[in-house]
């Protein structure tokens, strides 16, 4: 692993941890060139998954950018950073477990939406603006009310 902060391409594992799921591991690296330290996350990864927009244009599943869409929408929210990376391992394996190697860029959405709304409602919220496209506060306002709706009827 290459030290990201002098480019030394012999850096050294200190200590590693499996993650709460089971599905990565944490390595707490050091360069002996420049004595930094910085950690790394390794995950499995079953195949080589293709996520196809709503263009119909194919691009390779890129993970950071899934944790990424999450972490912005759990964004100062009371939302532990390891049940995002937990929810991460989660949806990903959902993925792989369709058994596809092409996954619509909308199915994505769906995991994500179902996560969401399990973990803290205002992400939810927040992911569908952007999910669902949004466009004026009355967007919101049927959106929330169906929510409601929803949880009023013990759905």
């Amino acid at each position: 692993m290459k030290c990201p902060f002098c480019g030394y391409a012999d850096t050294q594992v200190k200590d590693s941890r499996p993650s709460e799921d089971g599905t990565s591991i944490r390595r707490r690296r050091g360069c002996p060139k420049c004595h930094a330290r910085f950690s790394t996350v390794e995950h499995v990864q079953l195949r080589d998954l293709t996520v196809v927009k709503k263009d119909g244009t194919k691009v390779p599943f890129e993970r950071d950018k899934l944790e990424y869409s999450i972490a912005l929408a759990t964004r100062k929210r009371n939302v532990d950073p390891s049940k995002i990376s937990t929810l991460v391992n989660q949806i990903v394996r959902q993925m792989e477990g369709l058994g596809e190697p092409e996954i619509q860029s909308a199915e994505i959405g769906s995991f994500v939406m179902d996560a969401l709304l399990k973990l803290d409602k205002v992400a939810y919220i927040r992911y569908a603006s952007v999910y669902k496209n949004f466009s004026s506060t009355a967007d919101f306002e049927d959106f929330v009310a169906h929510l409601t709706e929803k949880k009023d009827n013990g759905k």
